[in-house]
């Protein structure tokens, strides 16, 4: 029995090459493959632990005025 979420094998990674081409176009294919590193890159620094070392740091805007 075939699992549900079965990844693509072989020449179905073609097909979607080419239906992807012709959705977007070869021009903007950079683009998006950008962004969608930018994208992971992002979501990668934000669902790390926060290390307890790492104190926030205050500007002088932040203190208060006395």
């Amino acid at each position: 029995m075939a699992s549900l979420l079965a990844l693509p094998e072989g020449g179905e990674w073609s097909v979607l090459l080419v239906i992807v081409v012709l959705i977007f176009g070869a021009n903007k294919l950079p683009d998006l493959t950008r962004n969608v590193g930018k994208a992971l890159v992002e979501f990668r620094k934000l669902s790390e632990k926060p290390d307890p070392q790492d104190k926030p740091q205050t500007t002088e805007e932040q203190k208060p005025q006395l």
